[in-house]
This record gives structure tokens, sequence and C-alpha cells, in this order.
């Protein structure tokens, strides 16, 4: 029998006059020592938006997000007899910087400029949907 799992992949932005940055976490297991964005399951009967405004205080402490894109870029994998989707969203947020409490689960965080962002990430799926977040808020 497959497992099937509904995850979340949320880039939290910020707006100024300088243009959007970006926050990315590192994983303090050690597993995965790289750069990315918050992520996590959608639970049993969640809604996406609730699964990410619940994703958004427990990792980072941070109040409801301001604004969601939806990057329409959904991902499908497997593993074994397990099936994954991920749901990649933009999550705009208006708390200062420093305002930031991290989930036991993250080391480090940062805000960084798009250009950061995108050669901080290690994996291209996360490349793509900051390119195409950039692009979006940009445009407007």
């Amino acid at each position: 029998m497959t497992d099937l799992q509904h995850r979340i992949r949320l880039f939290v932005y910020r707006m100024s006059a300088a243009g959007p940055s970006y926050l990315l976490l590192r994983r303090s297991d050690g597993v995965n020592p790289t750069w990315g964005p918050i992520d996590g399951p959608i639970q049993f009967h969640e809604q996406i938006e609730t699964a990410i405004r619940r994703e958004v205080r427990e990792d980072v402490g941070l109040p409801d997000p301001q604004g969601l894109v939806d990057l329409k870029m959904p991902k499908h994998w497997e593993l074994g007899d397990e099936q994954v989707i991920e749901w990649p969203y933009g999550v705009q947020i208006m708390a200062p910087a420093e305002s930031l409490i991290l989930d036991s689960r993250w080391s480090e965080s940062r805000w960084t400029g798009f250009s950061e962002t995108y050669t901080q990430l290690c994996l291209e799926l996360d490349r793509a949907a900051v390119t195409r977040l950039h692009t979006l808020i940009t445009a407007a």
C-alpha cells in the first residue's frame, strides 16, 4: 500500500524600498546543513492555508502572513512506497527581521536579497520557485 503525504515549502519574503528580501533557514539536525525555506507537512483534514499559518507560527514565531502567492509548481515524487506532493508558496510577512523566534529544528536564519537567496538554495526546484516568486512580486 502506498502512503501519500502532502507537504508545503514556504518562501517567506518582506518588501522594503530596496526590494524584497527572503528568509533562509538552516536545519539544526546536521543532516541537511544547507539553507532552505520553511517546510512541513499538511496534516490530515487541514487546508493548505491553515498549514501555512501553522508552519510560519511554529517554525519562526511570526504572526499570520499578510499575503500568500501560490507558485503553481507542485512537485510529486516517490520514495519506496511513499508518495509526496510538495506545494510551494510565497508568504509575505510584515514583522521586523529581528522578531523571528526559531523552532529548535532550525539553527540559523538570515534575510537575503534575490541573488544571494538563489545561490544559497541547493535544490533546483527551490531556485525555480524563488525565481518565480521574485518575478511575480516585482512585476506587480
